[in-house]
Parts: C-alpha cells; structure tokens; sequence
C-alpha cells in the first residue's frame, strides 16, 4: 500500500502499470473505495494499494475527490483515523510533501473537525512537519509488526515549474524540455525545501520499527524533461487544444509521465524489498 499525496498516487500508478502486464485478461481489476484505491490480482491473491491522506495526519484536505483546498488547515496529532486503514498491509510505503509546499507557514488547527472548531495558528513549515513525522513514526513503532510489514518513506519529489532554474530564460516551465539537466555540478534550487528532507531522514533513522528510507529527491531533481507538462488531465480531464496551447497556464511540471520516472523509483522499492527476502 502507498499512502500519500498525488506523487504516492504517480508511484502507484507506476506500480500497477508494470505488475499488470503480466497478469492475465479478466484476472485482475481495479475499484476505488473512498479514500482507498484497490488493484487485485486473481491469480495471486495480491493487492497493489493506494490511500489518499496528503498530510498523513488529518486535514481539510483528506476528501480524495475534492481536495483543491487553498486554505489548508492540519491537526499535527490526528492520524488514527487514516491509519485503521494502513495495518497488516505486507509493504507501506509513505510519503507526504507537495502539498505543504503552498505556503511557508502552515496553518494547525486548534481543536478538532469533529467538534467544528475553525480556529488555527500559523507555523512555521518544518516545526510543523517534523510535529506529523513525530506523530506518524509514533504510530508505525506502536502499530506495525516487523515481521508481518516492511515500511518505506520516499524523500519528496521536486518540481521543475520554473525554467530560470535551470538557467533556460526562454523556457515555459516544464514544456518542451526533452533532455534530463545534463550539468550535474550545477546547484540546483527546483523546488525541494532540504529543511524537510533533513526532518524526514532523521526520524526514519532514529525509529524502533525499522523504516528504509528512499532518496529519490536528487536524481529526480536533474528529470526537467519528464514531467506530464501539457499531456495531461485537469479535474479529470484532458486539457482541450486550447489549454494546451497555453503552457504557461496549465503545464503540470509537478506529476511524472508514465512509462517514466516513477519507474525508477519501484527499482529502488523492489531492489529493497527483493534483497531482504
């Protein structure tokens, strides 16, 4: 099961594309069930899972069909809820990134949903995250056998949405890039707050369940040329001639085509996943 944001979803996606292949037709399916999407393999009595929790731990942000939420609110403690949905699962893989990346404070509600409380204080981003990292590895030593689940936690994923960046003035965004960023002395600032990424590797490290870590951030970072750019859905769409005509607008220079990158991330899960069989 990968639980997450859309980039979870992207490695999902990667995930399900590459093991369906060689299952048979009528022996496979796919279902979605609120928050959680389903692929069965017959044969196998397998799943490939996905579950849609952005921040890990609650938010306003957790409807996985209407979640363009701009003023996203978290509770930094709150996670029970998602994670009755994550246990006995054979392989967990969490991420959580992009969707803290709007603003550089976050906004924590005071209070609960439940009970309808609205009020929130603003923090800065990486006290706030290491707070859900805290919560969430709290919950991963208290709720995951080591003997049943393996858990992973991908790094975050960069975005390429200005082409100044890479030192293309006559770029827009991500469009038309065809080759990967071939400088590979050249710093690069696309998009990844390093803060977090620091938070994350050090409390992955320092857990009683053991949590391996995937760096695909870095070589990620060079990939200005795989992004879905303008061939790509909006609300569940296709964009129309129009919109694609107008990259500036609508190129997603977040989310990674497919055959792609994505790809390369599951090497690096099923090369961990194979040598500790």
């Amino acid at each position: 099961m990968f639980v997450g944001d859309s980039l979870n979803r992207n490695q999902w996606e990667s995930m399900v594309c590459l093991v369906q292949s060689v299952v048979p037709p009528g022996r496979k399916s796919l279902r979605k069930i609120g928050s959680l999407s389903i692929f069965r393999i017959e044969d196998y009595n397998a799943t490939v899972e996905f579950y849609w929790a952005p921040f890990l731990v609650q938010s306003n942000s957790d409807n996985p069909d209407m979640h363009s939420v701009l003023n996203r609110i978290i509770m930094p403690g709150s996670i029970k809820n998602h994670g009755k949905n994550w246990k006995d699962v054979h392989y967990l893989v969490f991420n959580t990134y992009i969707w803290w990346m709007n603003t550089n404070t976050m906004k924590v509600l005071r209070g609960s949903f439940d009970e309808g409380d609205t009020e929130y204080d603003e923090i800065d981003r990486p006290i706030v995250y290491k707070r859900v990292l805290s919560t969430w590895s709290k919950w991963v030593n208290k709720n995951v056998n080591p003997n049943r689940t393996t858990v992973f936690f991908s790094s975050m994923s960069p975005l390429h949405i200005k082409s100044l960046d890479w030192n293309n003035s006559d770029g827009i965004k991500c469009a038309l890039e065809t080759t990967p960023i071939l400088n590979q002395s050249m710093h690069l600032n696309v998009g990844t707050d390093r803060r977090l990424y620091v938070v994350a590797a050090n409390i992955t490290r320092n857990m009683k369940v053991p949590v391996h870590f995937i760096d695909i951030t870095t070589l990620s970072e060079y990939r200005k040329d795989a992004h879905t750019a303008v061939h790509t859905i909006r609300q569940g769409k296709v964009l129309t001639p129009e919109q694609k005509a107008d990259p500036a607008t609508y190129a997603d220079c977040i989310h990674w085509c497919l055959p792609g990158l994505p790809d390369m991330w599951n090497e690096f899960l099923y090369t961990r996943i194979i040598s500790h069989l």
